[in-house]
């Protein structure tokens, strides 16, 4: 038995310079990578200068070599935090140990894979860097290849570690459940461990995988901030650990089910990607970052983005009760306020009356439609909107065709109940025959109908998710998932896919790769909506962000809102209308009319720039998208609560350029009143109704603020500021 010894040979440093921000590892050929630095931006030069172990004194009742945070730590050998890997060949070999590391450059200055070697546990774990240098976004994996001659049970592997200052004080988190997503979690960070745990097997409602760690003073637009989130759909784990030098370290990986991952001699496992950043402005800077990482990954045919089409959705208006001349009536009534894509939700397929059966019998239900869904389709389309359907793949209603035909290929576990959600069970997609039957059923009508759309959804967690071997499938069912996904993209390239998961329950970089838009949650109260969509802003771009104008009382919460209000919340993302249009009087069409030419006026300015969000005080929330020139920036104010003062406090727009001036204009719809938005006048407001008419300068508007009028509770006021076009002279 040998005895340990420190590294013996000498230190180099790898750099990674972004835009605003810098990694720094130090890199030793027999040991895993030391973490130095990642925070705000370097001189391209910067070095540590000294190892790090020549820094730091040893401190009493230690191990005789000193073990820092690297960028994979271990179990068992002298690492005594989170390990990055845990894993055993039949009980042994459970305590691994980097004893030889290779740096294999991407593009240099910029990506980079680390090889890293245990020989005695025969492993290699391969971890894979890359900084975006525009955007600060650090894209992390690792994988894990079994180097030995028996099989390699793994019950951990981080997607990445990365390494948090001293100055960390809070993390912001998210949690919910269905109809009420992105709810807000704000703990300290101490030394108590922090965790959040996922096992339902798909994104989920309740535990968001991602959050911001804040240092002290961080606020929307100020402050140094740390955000980081996994791109998978399927179980996950994230962990904030304390360390002895007062700096923390965060974990982010795919939660393991016991016995899932076996690798045989020659195999590897890879891990999601973990996707991080900081930001020396804040909350809003983090975001920012986020929203052109995902920007650069969406996969729109032909690489861009055409103008997100107003959306109609049948569902809460129509729901199972299909009838073929009330949907042309409903398509004409939306062909005439101006939407542009009519989707079909559930209850078109065979046997569907309720959601009690029939899910797996794609095939359209002969009583609602004898002739198939082509007279619909074609309707729709011969009014110029594109045709959309609803499917849910992955899962079967016991009482169907499909299950009594193939009651094996339903995810279980030998002597267990089935247990059922929603009515249904889960198909093991991850057979080949399973998914060739999707594959087919969805296909023959993406080939006889123009379709150019699907909305997907996901409506249950994961349950006796056994194989058909047993053995755990929640990670195969994803990877299946994605697969099936790309296969239907492959054979109609024009496709856009929309991921819904009882709502939100499916939103994350990783399915964003393989689909177009999510549906931010079953909720459609606009009054939800407004923190839901907040945090949702926070890592994702509003042009993904499925927002509709629901029915007044919303079905979800009973509450009921103006449409004026409706209409502004959902205006600065995906806009959809959900609810029967045929109901609306005259006076309520123009007035939807007007909302979705607003949106029309703007989309290409909300889908294409920074978004910035803020608080007022009082029960006002606010979010100001800004165009990439930052030339024009659209304000939207939401009165959440009734207000608690008498004089409402102003908007701080901190994005404006201090030495420019701006011209305002109240923007509201057609046929919409400014008394519908505000109450409680004044002769600044007043001149904001007209174009031109206010002009204030920039510094005035960050420091002190935009005056906001008074209102009632659950109303908006949207202002137009554009910046005027020459330099002030002193």
């Amino acid at each position: 038995m040998s005895s340990p010894s420190l590294p013996d040979t000498p230190a180099q440093y790898l750099c990674l310079h972004g835009r605003d921000a810098s990694l720094v590892l130090e890199v030793h050929a027999d040991e895993a990578p030391l973490w130095r630095y990642w925070g705000p931006r370097l001189p391209d030069q910067c070095t540590p200068g000294w190892p790090l172990r020549a820094t730091r004194p040893m401190p009493s009742f230690m191990l005789d070599f000193d073990q820092p945070l690297t960028l994979a730590p271990t179990f068992g050998v002298g690492w005594f935090g989170q390990s990055a890997l845990l894993a055993h060949r039949n009980g042994k070999h459970f305590a691994q140990a980097i004893t030889r590391c290779e740096v294999e450059w991407l593009v240099p200055g910029q990506a980079v894979r680390l090889h890293l070697f245990d020989d005695v546990a025969q492993v290699r774990l391969s971890v894979q860097l890359r900084l975006d240098p525009l955007s600060d976004v650090l894209v992390m994996s690792s994988e894990l290849e079994n180097l030995g001659a028996s099989a390699l049970e793994v019950q951990w592997l981080a997607a990445g570690t990365l390494p948090l200052p001293e100055t960390a004080t809070t993390v912001r988190s998210y949690a919910g459940q269905h109809n009420h997503e992105f709810l807000l979690q704000v703990d300290p960070l101490s030394r108590t461990t922090w965790r959040r745990e996922n096992r339902r097997g798909r994104t989920s409602h309740d535990c968001f995988p991602g959050a911001v760690v804040t240092t002290a003073g961080t606020t929307d637009d100020a402050g140094l901030a740390y955000g980081a989130h996994l791109a998978w759909s399927g179980n996950h784990q994230h962990t904030i650990e304390w360390l002895h030098d007062d700096k923390y370290q965060w974990q982010l990986g795919e939660w393991l089910a016991p016995g899932e991952c076996f690798l045989a001699p020659g195999q590897a496992m890879q891990s999601p990607e973990l996707v991080a950043t900081l930001s020396v402005h804040g909350l809003n800077g983090v975001a920012a970052n986020f929203h052109a990482e995902l920007r650069a990954r969406l996969p729109w045919q032909g690489g861009a983005m055409k103008p997100r089409p107003v959306h109609l959705n049948t569902w809460e208006g129509f729901y199972f009760d299909h009838q073929l001349d009330q949907l042309k009536e409903l398509a004409d009534a939306a062909a005439a306020v101006g939407i542009e894509r009519f989707v079909l939700d559930d209850g078109w397929f065979h046997g569907r009356h309720h959601d009690r059966a029939a899910l797996g019998d794609w095939w359209p239900d002969a009583g609602k439609y004898p002739e198939g869904l082509a007279p619909l389709a074609r309707h729709v389309t011969g009014l110029g909107m594109e045709f959309g359907l609803w499917f849910e793949p992955e899962m079967v209603n016991p009482d169907s065709e499909l299950n009594r035909t193939h009651p094996d290929w339903a995810l279980q576990l030998e002597g267990r109940p089935v247990l059922t959600a929603r009515n249904q069970l889960v198909l093991d997609i991850s057979r080949p025959e399973v998914a060739d039957y999707l594959f087919g059923q969805i296909d023959a009508l993406l080939r006889s109908l123009p379709i150019s759309y699907i909305k997907w959804d996901h409506n249950r967690d994961l349950t006796t998710a056994g194989g058909r071997d047993g053995q755990p499938a929640y990670r195969a069912q994803v990877h299946a998932a994605y697969a099936l996904m790309d296969r239907l993209r492959a054979a109609h390239p024009a496709l856009e896919i929309e991921s819904c998961s009882g709502g939100g329950g499916r939103i994350d970089f990783a399915v964003l790769r393989h689909s177009h838009r999510v549906w931010t949650s079953d909720c459609i109260d606009a009054m939800s909506r407004v923190a839901i969509q907040r945090g949702f802003l926070q890592f994702f771009p509003p042009e993904i962000m499925g927002s509709h104008i629901g029915t007044a009382p919303a079905h979800s919460t009973g509450r009921s809102q103006a449409m004026a209000f409706r209409g502004a919340v959902a205006l600065p993302g995906h806009l959809g209308v959900e609810f029967d249009l045929r109901l609306l009087d005259a006076a309520q069409k123009a007035e939807l009319q007007g909302w979705i030419a607003l949106y029309k006026q703007w989309r290409g300015h909300l889908h294409g720039g920074r978004v910035w969000q803020g608080d007022a005080g009082d029960g006002v929330l606010w979010q100001v998208h800004g165009d990439a020139a930052g030339d024009q920036f659209l304000l939207l104010c939401y009165r959440c609560q009734p207000s608690s003062l008498r004089y409402q406090g102003p908007a701080k727009l901190a994005m404006l350029d201090p030495a420019s001036s701006y011209r305002l204009s109240l923007v509201t719809p057609e046929h919409l009143p400014p008394a519908a938005l505000y109450n409680g006048s004044a002769p600044f407001f007043e001149a904001l109704r007209e174009p031109g008419q206010v002009t204030l300068d920039g510094a005035w508007l960050a420091r002190e603020g935009l005056p906001l009028p008074r209102a009632f509770a659950e109303t908006a006021f949207i202002v137009q500021l554009q910046r005027i076009q020459q330099e002030k002279t002193a």
